[in-house]
């Protein structure tokens, strides 16, 4: 297996976290680092290139990365070249980041009613002027992308979407096996991120899709050929699996399988580094509080004990709750597999007409710059 080459950036193992927002910000980030030995790369929240040119005090928090974080990575969402254009002329003038990737693949309703996310690839010309703006203004800093394989099976945009994005400098695509009809639902076509390698052999591709173990992330590798994996979901309330990942992609290793009182360990780290981060510990419990079912699937709870750590409101209630439970337990086997969102949807909400050419289409709203995420 070879290293992932991001430009001048070389990732070992090829292992990519992907932006989650509202999860993928610095704190669990750190967790994660630490638990790969800062190996991999991890990819910022995912921020508007509107929010980000405005200055928003938000984006600008979510945009900043600690002294240990190398390379830096940032995911960029925007439907206007021009507004992208000046997002990543920003991040090159004031340094703000080494690596910047571009969000293609956001399957949310309010997102692609505007045209936005998943929907935008359709459009040939406006993803083309788009990345050409953004590779223009980003000089010698690496720009890639990721994407869904397309709306829906009627109206697939992958491939097409590939071939741009080498015609415009793109440095390496990641590809959700998911259409955005799928949403979270059925299961990921790694057959496409195959045929995607193949399209593009000149870049490296990065598959995404039911990664739920350190074992799928090599046998993605193994049976499509990519050159490297995007783990998200998978690693929801268990960022340990980075560790896996490392070991499995350097030939060994049990994956881990801690007790629960090794996970509340972890748990009440990771509410004490939001709270740090907000400089506010009652926001970053609060924050903390959709980590929990995560966390604690599979275990040995209780429906009113989880009911309490949904809604703690300080570190000492979350760690005096935590000792109350039966921390011996070992790791279930419910905690296992799948993760987070899993639901489809019958159709993809688009703008009137938005079918009708998949070339040009006229000014996208900029409310379908929302901060929102996935992919």
């Amino acid at each position: 297996m070879n290293q992932l080459q991001i430009g001048p950036h070389t990732v070992w193992p090829p292992v990519v976290l992907a932006p989650m927002a509202g999860i993928t910000n610095a704190p669990f980030r750190t967790l994660c680092r630490e638990f790969s030995g800062g190996k991999g790369l991890f990819v910022s929240e995912m921020i508007t290139t509107r929010a980000l040119v405005e200055r928003d005090a938000k984006t600008m928090r979510l945009i900043h990365f600690d002294g240990t974080e190398r390379p830096r990575s940032v995911q960029l969402y925007g439907v206007d070249p021009a507004t992208v254009g000046k997002a990543v002329r920003m991040i090159v003038d004031e340094g703000l980041a080494d690596h910047i990737d571009l969000n293609f693949g956001c399957p949310v309703p309010k997102v692609t009613r505007k045209g936005g996310g998943s929907a935008l690839p359709y459009k040939r010309n406006l993803l083309r002027a788009i990345l050409r703006e953004a590779v223009s203004a980003a000089g010698e800093l690496p720009v890639t992308m990721k994407m869904r394989k397309g709306i829906d099976d009627t109206h697939l945009t992958y491939l097409d979407a590939g071939r741009i994005a080498v015609e415009e400098g793109v440095t390496a695509i990641a590809l959700h096996g998911r259409t955005a009809a799928q949403h979270y639902g059925g299961t990921a076509d790694w057959e496409a991120i195959a045929r995607l390698k193949e399209a593009v052999p000149e870049i490296p591709v990065l598959g995404n899709g039911d990664i739920w173990s350190a074992a799928d992330a090599v046998r993605m590798v193994e049976e499509t050929g990519c050159d490297g994996v995007v783990v998200g979901r998978g690693c929801l309330g268990r960022p340990w699996l980075f560790g896996d990942l490392v070991a499995a992609f350097e030939g060994g290793g049990e994956p881990a399988r801690p007790a629960l009182g090794e996970v509340a360990v972890v748990m009440s780290r990771h509410a004490r580094l939001l709270g740090e981060w907000f400089s506010d510990e009652a926001r970053g419990v609060i924050d903390f509080r959709k980590h929990v079912a995560w966390y604690t699937k599979g275990f040995s709870v209780g429906s009113e004990m989880r009911r309490q750590l949904a809604t703690v409101s300080s570190l000492d209630e979350l760690d005096a709750l935590m000792s109350g439970l039966d921390l011996a337990q070992s790791w279930p086997a419910g905690a296992d597999g799948p993760r987070g969102r899993t639901a489809g949807r019958d159709r993809v909400v688009l703008p009137e007409g938005w079918l009708d050419d998949p070339y040009t289409c006229s000014d996208i709203s900029p409310e379908a710059e929302l901060d929102t995420s996935g992919g």
